[in-house]
C-alpha cells in the first residue's frame, strides 16, 4: 500500500513555520473640505507640516475641494498625531482613521 504522509503540526518537527509575532496598524491623516481655508493656506500647511511637495500639496488640496476630504498621509498613528494637531492649530479639520 502506497500511503501519504499527513503533516500533523503537533507532532512533526520537520516542518519551518513563519509566526506573525506583531500586526502593526497603519492610519489615514484625512484634511476635510471647508469654506473658510484657501487653497494657499491648505497647501502651504501640507508642504510644512506633512513634507510634500508643492506639487503633491496641490493635488491634495483639489481632491479635499472635489471630494469633501482627502487621506493626504499613512503611517502609523504615533507619527501621524502630531501632524494631524498641527493642521488643527492651524484651523483646517484633520483627523486619523484606520486603514480598513
Amino acid at each position: 500500500m502506497n500511503r501519504q504522509r499527513i503533516y500533523n503540526p503537533l507532532v512533526d518537527s520537520d516542518y519551518e513555520l513563519e509566526v506573525l509575532e506583531e500586526i502593526e496598524t497603519t492610519y489615514h491623516l484625512l484634511v476635510w473640505n471647508d469654506d473658510v481655508n484657501t487653497f494657499d493656506w491648505v497647501i502651504d500647511t501640507l508642504v510644512e507640516i506633512c513634507g510634500h511637495t508643492k506639487e503633491q500639496a496641490e493635488q491634495c488640496a483639489l481632491l479635499i475641494h472635489y471630494k469633501g476630504k482627502y487621506a493626504v498621509k499613512k503611517d502609523s498613528y504615533e507619527k501621524l498625531k502630531p501632524q494631524c494637531d498641527a493642521i488643527n492649530d492651524r484651523l483646517i479639520n484633520a483627523t486619523i482613521e484606520v486603514v480598513a
